[in-house]
C-alpha cells in the first residue's frame, strides 16, 4: 500500500497526488482519525511524477534487469559554477548548452549527463528521467561494496554549490520530494540517502558544506510521524 500524508506533501502536490489516483481510476481511501490518503501500490507505477514540471532528457537508458532501486544521492549544480539562474542546468541536461554563452559551457558542453530531479533555488522541481530507468548522475561510484551506483539509485539536484547556503523552498521540495519517492521505493530508508560525495570520495564534494543533513533528516523525520 502506498501512504501520502499531509505531514510530508503540501496542498497543492497532495491534491495532485489525489487527483492521479482518481484519474486512474485508483481506489483509495481517508480515515478520519488521521489525515492520510492510502492508495494502492499501482500508483507506483507512475515513473513520472505529477508534482515536477517534467522536462525529458536524452541522457538515460535501462538500469539492469535485477537492479532493486534502494539508494537516493543528493547532488549540487550551478551553471556557470556559482551562479543560478538561466535555464543551463536544463539545457545541460537536455545536450542543449551554448557553448557560446560562457567560457565554462564550452568545457562540459560535450558531456552527457542528467539527473532524475532538479530543485531549483525558488523549489520547483523539474523531472528529467523517469523513476523506473537509470539517469547518469553518479559517475564512477561505490556504496557498500556495490560500484556503478547508478544501476540502483535515483538523484535529485540541488541547484547551488558548495560555499552557499540552499533555500527554504528548497529543503521543503527536497522533503516531499524524498518521501513521495520512499513510498514507492521503501528500501530507501534513511540510511540509503547520501550525497554525491559519499560514494565518489576524493572525486566529488558535492552536496557540500553548506548543505545542512541535520536539518533535512529531522525534516524527514517529523513528517514520517504522521
Amino acid at each position: 500500500m502506498i501512504c501520502f500524508t499531509t505531514g510530508c506533501l503540501n496542498a497543492g502536490n497532495f491534491a495532485n497526488s489525489i487527483n492521479y489516483v482518481r484519474r486512474k481510476g485508483l481506489p483509495f481511501y481517508a480515515k478520519s482519525s488521521t489525515p492520510r490518503i492510502i492508495a494502492t501500490r499501482a500508483i507506483a507505477l507512475n515513473p513520472w511524477l505529477t508534482e515536477a514540471r517534467q522536462v525529458p532528457s536524452p541522457n538515460w537508458d535501462n538500469r539492469p534487469d535485477n537492479a532493486e532501486i534502494n539508494l537516493l544521492v543528493i547532488h549540487n549544480i550551478s551553471l556557470p559554477p556559482g551562479q543560478f539562474g538561466g535555464g543551463w542546468i536544463e539545457q545541460f541536461f537536455l545536450n542543449q548548452l551554448d557553448q557560446k554563452r560562457h567560457p565554462y559551457f564550452s568545457e562540459i558542453a560535450h558531456l552527457k549527463v542528467s539527473s532524475h530531479f532538479l530543485i531549483n533555488r525558488e523549489g520547483e522541481l523539474v523531472q528529467f528521467v523517469a523513476l523506473d530507468k537509470r539517469a547518469w548522475h553518479a559517475g564512477e561510484s561505490c556504496f557498500l561494496g556495490q560500484s556503478n551506483c547508478n544501476d540502483f539509485s535515483i538523484g535529485i539536484e540541488l541547484e547551488g554549490s558548495d560555499e552557499q547556503d540552499f533555500t527554504r523552498e528548497q529543503y521543503d521540495c527536497l522533503c516531499t520530494t524524498t518521501r513521495i519517492i520512499q513510498s514507492r521505493y521503501p528500501a530507501i530508508t534513511a540510511e540509503r540517502i547520501v550525497g554525491h560525495s559519499d560514494i565518489a570520495p576524493g572525486r566529488k564534494t558535492d552536496p557540500g558544506p553548506c548543505f545542512e543533513w541535520s536539518r533535512y533528516k529531522t525534516m524527514l523525520e517529523c513528517s514520517a510521524r504522521y
